[in-house]
């Protein structure tokens, strides 16, 4: 059995190992770039370690695990343009260092490198794994478009924004452990809890970063908190905010969010003081831990020895635990 650590340094080092002999090399420097730039890793890294479950040979699906990673990183290429984003992981986005024609067409690109990567498994295999992941692919951009909408509707529920963050994110860290036990061969039970698993940590995941965002530690985060405040972005923290709010609270809630000049510094600290007297905060982290609990009912019923689950389940823990 592999350590996440040790998984995360190979999936690093397929990616630099990765060559790109295609012209025009216009075409491919945007994309060497985003690669290059790091991150977590989180989904490749759960592919090889849901593989790991059942074979101790994850290398042999370096290339599908690269496939997903090149995927994921596509899918931010197009958001930061979409966005209109300055920096991504510290870096200038691609629409920035080249031009936004630049970023569609080499985007583009790495969506079809993620299919070819990821059609490099044995043929027995092969129509499981692409039928998943094209359903994944699908389903991403349904929650890219929800949330797009959400931007100006004011009515949008908490239920709503949970299933639009299960398309948006989850869906691709279920998808992640599914093919990984696909390509193990894995029973299906086992296949489908894993999936299950997979968008309840994904869930879980969200709202931590939703958190992070307004009760983060600036320095650890990696970004300015309170981004979302800023832009009025619906969060279950903003949604059950206006829900919960008694009039007064809502009222002046509503005042910051229908502002169209206000000191970024001053919206940030009266929202973030506003969620403090409602109890948004420990609201969010308890949603959080029904995830993580959930999730565990199912990574329960795979069935593997716990021994091997170890591995899986600390990975997922630390997911939990992160404070960037």
């Amino acid at each position: 059995m592999y350590k996440s650590e040790e998984l995360l340094k190979k999936v690093n080092e397929a990616l630099d190992g990765l060559t790109y002999d295609r012209k025009p090399s216009s075409l491919y420097d945007p994309i060497k770039y985003v690669l290059s730039l790091g991150g977590k890793r989180v989904r490749p890294v759960l592919m090889l370690l849901a593989y790991n479950l059942y074979k101790d040979d994850p290398e042999r699906i370096m290339m599908q695990a690269i496939g997903l990673e090149t995927y994921h990183n596509f899918t931010l290429l197009h958001d930061d343009l979409m966005d209109n984003a300055d920096r991504r992981r510290g870096h200038e986005t691609v629409h920035r260092k080249w031009n936004p024609n630049q970023a569609i067409l080499s985007g583009d690109t790495m969506l079809l490198q993620a299919f070819q990567r990821m059609g490099q498994c044995e043929a027995g295999k092969l129509q499981q794994v692409i039928g998943i992941f094209t359903e994944t692919t699908l389903e991403i951009d349904e929650g890219q478009q929800l949330d797009v909408e959400f931007e100006t509707r004011s009515d949008v529920t908490e239920d709503e924004y949970i299933e639009m963050i299960r398309l948006k994110t989850s869906v691709l860290l279920a998808c992640a452990l599914k093919i990984g036990a696909i390509l193990a061969g894995a029973p299906e039970a086992d296949q489908d809890n894993l999936y299950k698993f997979g968008e309840q940590i994904g869930l879980a995941f969200q709202l931590q970063d939703d958190l992070l965002d307004v009760y983060g530690d600036p320095k650890v985060f990696g970004k300015n908190i309170g981004g979302d405040i800023t832009s009025n972005k619906k969060t279950y923290m903003l949604i059950n905010a206006v829900n919960r709010a008694n009039d007064a609270q809502r009222a002046e809630l509503m005042r910051w969010i229908e502002a169209s000049d206000f000191d970024r510094s001053e919206k940030v600290q009266a929202v973030t003081r506003l969620y403090d007297e409602i109890g948004i905060r420990q609201l969010c982290e308890q949603k959080i831990e029904d995830c993580y609990a959930l999730a565990h009912t199912f990574i329960d019923k795979v069935s593997v020895s716990e021994d091997r689950k170890a591995e899986l389940k600390a990975y997922a823990a630390a997911m939990m635990h992160r404070q960037s």
